[in-house]
């Protein structure tokens, strides 16, 4: 039999390039040498990205990058030890919506080949946190919700694999989460955004790999905020996500959120999520 080809996708809010650079996502990506990372909240321009993003990565690295409209806010990209075949940005153009909502700096596509023959779209997103408080802001995230199925299905439909990454600021169930019955009315946790989970899941077959590998949990968590004790008791949310295509989601092998080892050592509030697929 031969022997497959493994593939690590990392992916991770990193809370600003520029600050993580400073603190230490060199000795994480030295130590894990992922072969994709995807990045949330890049928050900076475009023509310091590559140069920010190699720094740590090493020269030959391949980067997309949307910067967000608005200055040292979002940003996503997609950095890979290979070339990028092409890529996209932003999800308007996929949709009819009437909704207004932001897609500047929230959506990155890139297309890898893979040892199948298949081929690899890989997305990094984005999604802002909303505010159970503004009808408007939920409004908008939910839009922006609608829009990524709209075009995640369309993906499916081009027989490649097809893999969103990122920080969608939404845990799905209660296992997703330390404090849920305190954040039933908090945005992240709302009915409405969490069933764009089961539809995507149960009706379109797209697979929550982290979740069908770690077990049924409670955790492991992504995030958890900087003030108190968060962190220090793992009162975290789950929230940044592989999810699938079914034949990509049966090619992976393993997952690891590669949590901090304390609070001293954190260079984001969230931990890289890391998923290995075997081709």
């Amino acid at each position: 039999m031969a022997r497959k080809t493994k593939l690590t996708v990392a992916t991770v809010n990193v809370n600003g390039i520029r600050a993580a650079v400073n603190n230490g996502i060199a000795g994480w990506i030295d130590q894990r040498q992922p072969d994709v990372i995807t990045m949330q909240e890049v928050r900076a321009p475009d023509n310091l990205v590559t140069d920010l993003v190699r720094s740590v990565t090493g020269p030959k690295w391949s980067v997309a990058h949307d910067e967000c409209e608005q200055k040292g806010r979002a940003g996503v990209a997609v950095v890979a030890k290979k070339p990028l075949m092409a890529s996209r940005s932003g999800l308007r153009q996929h949709t009819t919506d009437r909704t207004k909502f932001s897609d500047s700096g929230r959506w990155i596509e890139a297309d890898l080949e893979t040892p199948d023959g298949k081929g690899l779209t890989v997305i990094s997103a984005y999604v802002h946190t909303g505010d159970a408080e503004s009808p408007e802001r939920m409004s908008e995230k939910l839009a922006f919700l609608r829009a990524a199925t709209l075009r995640l299905q369309a993906l499916k439909k081009s027989k490649r694999h097809v893999l969103l990454t990122g920080d969608l600021n939404v845990a799905h169930r209660e296992v997703d989460l330390k404090n849920w019955k305190g954040n039933l009315k908090s945005a992240g946790f709302l009915p409405e955004e969490r069933v764009w989970f089961d539809e995507l899941f149960d009706q379109h077959g797209w697979v929550d790999v982290a979740r069908r590998l770690s077990g049924e949990g409670p955790g492991p968590y992504s995030w958890w905020s900087w003030r108190g004790k968060a962190f220090d008791t793992d009162a975290g949310w789950r929230i940044d996500y592989h999810i699938a295509t079914p034949g990509l989601a049966d090619c992976a092998v393993d997952t690891a959120v590669d949590r901090a080892p304390s609070y001293a050592e954190r260079w984001s509030d969230h931990a890289p999520v890391v998923v290995t697929y075997a081709f």
